[in-house]
């Protein structure tokens, strides 16, 4: 059971911290706030354990830990949990995670016999740590909000991705969906930018086989077609997506993703692929590969620090979903 802590006036500033994983995205963060990134530390050893040290007073102070978990994702994810308790043992009035990347997100839920919900995990662990909220971005499954018993607030990246394709200023755009789950989302892109709407079907073998795309739903011929996902890892189901639609008469392959987790090899193999550009959010800073010239990065650190201010006024957020 945990301890009421002590509520003070929202006049103080909040403390913002960062990751290892989110250092840049916090510093901007922190600009939009007008403050200064709070000041920690991170000590890695030799036998591969690291240890955190609050190096600010935090005792009755709202605390928020920016940290995507991934490049390491174990790593990052464990020093989340020990920032998490070492600010609730410093005695924080309250501790918000701000986790723009949720790794093991696609461990939703219970798909095959003997294996573990990756995500109610990694959420129990979280809580169990002592967060009293989590603020996340474009979680693969939303259904995720409801492994945690604290608020979670899954922000959309959409208009900030939205505005960079208008920027683009394609002449005849058609949203195009990587799979048929994910067309409600993709269906809102395409309402944002007035663009009608395609489906691609593909089919997965198994985990960590590239999914085939085996048909395009839709009319796509003589239009820029715009591929959005919420993340991308190899890259090569776009890349199996931006073929077919340019086999069917695509005159261009915009994609646009929130996560770009790019992985060894993906980057070559967007280099040779019909598409164009790919547009992606800064919730992933440590990637391992040099980015492609076809990647642009939009970044989210805007619509973090209202989130951040929000909360801590003690304002409603419900403007930041609005589409």
């Amino acid at each position: 059971m945990r301890l009421r802590r002590h509520r003070r006036s929202t006049d103080e500033d909040p403390l913002v911290f960062a990751g290892s994983g989110s250092p840049r995205l916090t510093a901007a963060i922190c600009r939009e706030l007008g403050i200064a990134v709070a000041a920690g530390e991170v000590i890695r050893f030799s036998e591969g354990t690291l240890f955190v040290r609050v190096l600010e007073n935090v005792r009755g102070r709202s605390v928020y830990l920016v940290q995507s978990t991934v490049f390491p994702t174990n790593a990052n994810f464990m020093e989340l949990l020990f920032w998490i308790d070492a600010f609730s043992r410093a005695s924080a009035e309250s501790v918000t995670v701000v986790v723009p990347y949720f790794s093991y997100a696609k461990g939703d839920k219970k798909d095959e016999p003997r294996v573990s919900i990756r995500a109610r995990v990694c959420a129990d662990a979280i809580e169990a740590a002592g967060a009293d909220r989590v603020v996340t971005l474009d979680l693969h499954a939303p259904q995720i909000q409801g492994f945690f018993r604290i608020p979670v607030d899954d922000l959309y990246a959409m208009p900030y991705l939205c505005a960079a394709i208008e920027r683009v200023n394609l002449p005849d755009p058609v949203v195009v969906s990587p799979d048929a789950g994910f067309a409600k989302r993709a269906r809102r892109f395409a309402q944002r930018l007035s663009a009608p709407l395609a489906i691609a079907d593909k089919v997965r073998e198994g985990h960590g086989q590239t999914a085939e795309v085996v048909e395009i739903i839709g009319d796509v011929a003589g239009r820029d077609a715009v591929v959005v996902d919420d993340f991308t890892i190899s890259a090569g189901t776009l890349v199996e997506a931006a073929e077919q639609l340019v086999a069917r008469g695509a005159r261009s392959v915009t994609a646009v993703v929130t996560h770009g987790v790019f992985v060894e090899g993906s980057m070559e193999r967007l280099d040779r692929s019909p598409i164009e550009r790919l547009i992606a959010t800064d919730s992933i800073e440590t990637q391992p590969v040099e980015l492609s010239k076809k990647v642009s990065v939009v970044s989210v650190a805007p619509l973090f620090a209202e989130a951040i201010q929000r909360i801590h006024r003690r304002e409603s957020i419900s403007v930041l979903f609005q589409d």
